[in-house]
């Protein structure tokens, strides 16, 4: 399983950092992916990272003010997001698939393992 923590309310330009731990999985054999929707929107993908060499992926729009990383020895998995806009206020989700060993987590189409999802909120 894999559980979001670290949403809340911040001001416009603002920062926060999420983290998604891990658990019941090999870690080194998966993804993890952050996505985010908002209300009355579709589901965004933001990010993904390997766990076993930490290749990423980041969504061009974001590249610059969001951020993904990893601590293996934690099961952890981050997302650091900065600049905040009131455009960003959704539900932010992790998620985590199996990949493998010599393919890119950007390949990923679906993922098995989803959190609960953390709020943030950006006030303009």
């Amino acid at each position: 399983q894999v559980v979001e923590s670290g949403g809340g309310s911040v001001p416009f330009g603002g920062s926060l950092r999420l983290s998604c731990v891990a658990s019941g999985f090999v870690l080194n054999y998966y993804a993890i992916a952050w996505f985010r929707q908002a209300p009355g929107k579709e589901r965004e993908a933001i990010s993904c990272i390997s766990l076993s060499d930490g290749q990423t992926d980041l969504s061009d729009s974001l590249k610059g003010r969001f951020f993904t990383d990893k601590d293996n020895a934690n099961n952890t998995v981050y997302l650091e997001m900065n600049n905040l806009k009131p455009e960003d206020t959704a539900v932010y989700y992790c998620a985590a698939n199996f990949l493998r060993f010599d393919s890119h987590c950007s390949g990923l189409k679906n993922y098995d393992y989803w959190g609960r999802g953390t709020q943030v909120t950006v006030s303009s």
